[in-house]
């Protein structure tokens, strides 16, 4: 995506402070596993009141994570620790194998966060949920809190502002934001001392972001926006109050704060960032590239595999696209048609921004037809289809964010137009597929609408489950009566193209010492994505270690197991029923993912 999209980067918060700050973890006596799981959606509420506002938990709507504090680290390492001892104590002969994959889950969780917080060699990753949070790196050009936040001011997404507490909460929210960006100047002062700073061209790009919160005037403001559309249930005293405080609020903190930040950057910081593009050239850079491969794929494999792996499928997709091509009728080389597909202006027909929305909601009403032949589950959960905000559309993905849980609010479908009349159609399929249905708001909505999941496990959680699972709903395009235009057909395979490359040129970046020009053109070679495109890309890899290997893991697995269960089921094969049994159990690592598949085939063959 996007997930974040920032819900892949939900993982950057914290509540110190809050009443359930000290909630016990149930002691080893008697272990109840519902009481258990119930004690770590807790935790996980608390320290990422973000996400539980995302989920409908509204308690924690005033409050923001400092999640690079050490305080916020240390209560992690103690949670973790005394979840692990409780789940040593729970007999596992007395509960159900549902409660015993969820319980594997949290265990999974519990241990490698523990990790990545305790390992010496270990020193720049600090995580938290989906990402690691570079401690002393803790601002990014893309999907970081200082972004997510400004989307949250808005006042269309996750926040809600439909009453006058809600209004209030989120003074407060920005009263606790803006310590954490003050936290940030410290921790990235310290990584000027020790060496740990981002590569020059991520701050270039960080740096005029934040202009449009120094330079608008207060009507036009981002942090303002909701006050202009407050409703009519609010009394005139409380909106005469609130027009005042949020006017304050940006006047007398909210901008200063940012001109500070932007001083900083400019005159500090971006002086001593780094000409080298990825953490193997940081202090313990190798050690913590390791880690963060294991963390976002949930595997064991080493650098040089997944490069290799990542070779490997490029070849393959490249004969593919090879394939299609000629099936159009294009006659030069593949690059030749990359070019022309970039360049294309049949490909680029909008004049509006609407029309790309219009032609996404075209392509929803489409899948829907074709959707019941390979599921039997349909989520309560609606969603728009909604072009990114200006402040962040140069920089931004598509992406994709969950409604709530109960279903009263929908799912935001983000597409970024930056320019309209370049807006390339290729891939709208697939990214529909991808984002939308049956990709992340189908299995997202289904997640956290699952009553028979704990809750701990509705949220969006394990990225190379999710994005693994939106990749393969990419490849299902056919099935579900798309790809009929050979051009779109194409643009699965380019988006394809898009993920395997990731494995070859994050893997080099990070581990094997490429440059962000090697990984440029690497990527042009191979994909038909515009060089601005391409760009912004490596940028993204170079700022996230790790996190764009999870696609193609996640979904060359669930391809895997659905080969192994047509061939072992033959006839007896029934998409809808392995379609349910990726679906029913939550993001699942990888290696407990195969496990239930493998128990399903057995038990279908008896």
């Amino acid at each position: 995506m996007k997930v974040f999209s920032f819900s892949l980067f939900l993982c950057l918060l914290l509540t110190l402070g809050c009443q359930e700050a000290t909630m016990s973890v149930p002691q080893a006596k008697a272990i109840n596993i519902d009481s258990l799981f119930q004690a770590f959606n807790h935790f996980q509420q608390r320290i990422n009141p973000i996400e539980a506002t995302k989920s409908g938990e509204n308690k924690y709507n005033d409050q923001v994570a400092n999640y690079i504090s050490a305080d916020y680290q240390q209560d992690l390492i103690e949670h973790y620790t005394q979840f692990l001892a409780a789940i040593a104590q729970v007999d596992i002969t007395k509960i159900s194998p549902s409660q015993q994959l969820s319980m594997e889950v949290m265990k999974w969780d519990c241990t490698i966060k523990r990790e990545g917080l305790t390992n010496k060699l270990v020193t720049m990753a600090s995580p938290v949920y989906n990402l690691p949070s570079f401690e002393l790196m803790p601002l990014i050009q893309i999907q970081s809190l200082h972004l997510y936040f400004s989307q949250l001011a808005a006042g269309k997404s996750v926040q809600p502002f439909k009453t006058a507490k809600d209004y209030d909460n989120w003074l407060h929210r920005v009263d606790d934001y803006l310590p954490f960006l003050d936290t940030c100047i410290v921790k990235m002062k310290l990584g000027m001392a020790t060496g740990v700073v981002l590569p020059k061209v991520l701050t270039q790009k960080m740096i005029p972001q934040l202009e449009e919160f120094i330079t608008k005037p207060i009507d036009q403001h981002l942090f303002y926006k909701p006050i202009t559309s407050m409703p009519a249930s609010i009394s005139a005293d409380d909106q005469a109050r609130l027009k005042a405080a949020y006017r304050q609020m940006i006047t007398n903190k909210l901008k200063p704060k940012y001109k500070t930040l932007r001083q900083f950057l400019v005159e500090e910081y971006l002086p001593v960032c780094r000409e080298t593009s990825g953490i193997g050239a940081l202090p313990n850079g190798s050690e913590t590239y390791k880690y963060l491969i294991k963390l976002h794929t949930t595997t064991n494999m080493s650098v040089e595999e997944i490069h290799e792996l990542g070779k490997s499928e490029v070849a393959r997709i490249l004969i593919e696209m090879e394939k299609a091509k000629n099936q159009i009728g294009f006659k030069g080389d593949i690059k030749a048609f990359f070019e022309h597909l970039r360049t294309n202006k049949a490909q680029m027909p909008f004049t509006e921004p609407a029309q790309v929305i219009a032609n996404f909601n075209q392509i929803k009403d489409k899948v829907n037809i074709g959707l019941t032949q390979l599921f039997d589950l349909k989520p309560k959960a609606n969603f728009e289809v909604r072009r990114t905000e200006a402040f962040r559309e140069a920089s931004a993905s598509a992406e994709y964010v969950p409604g709530s849980k109960d279903a009263s609010r929908g799912g935001i479908f983000y597409v970024p137009i930056p320019d309209v009349s370049s807006y390339n159609t290729i891939s709208d399929e697939a990214l529909f597929l991808h984002e939308a249905i049956p990709g992340h708001h189908y299995q997202l909505s289904l997640q956290q609408e699952n009553t028979q999941l704990p809750e701990f496990l509705h949220p969006e959680s394990m990225g190379v489950f999710v994005e693994g699972w939106a990749l393969y709903a990419e490849s299902l395009g056919k099935e579900l009566g798309l790809y009929e235009d050979p051009i779109q057909y194409f643009g699965m395979l380019s988006m394809e193209m898009h993920r395997a490359i990731r494995l070859v040129v994050d893997s080099g970046i990070h581990g094997l010492g490429w440059t962000r020009e090697q990984a440029i053109q690497y990527s042009l070679d191979n994909e038909a994505e515009s060089e601005a495109s391409v760009i912004a890309s490596i940028e993204r890899y170079m700022a996230t270690p790790g996190q764009a290997l999870s696609y193609k893991i996640g979904q060359l697995k669930i391809r895997e197991l659905r080969n192994r269960a047509t061939a072992a089921l033959g006839d007896n094969f029934d998409i809808k029923a392995f379609h349910n049994q990726v679906l029913n159990s939550g993001s699942l690592p990888l290696v407990l993912l195969e496990a239930k598949i493998d128990r399903w085939i057995e038990e279908q063959r008896l």
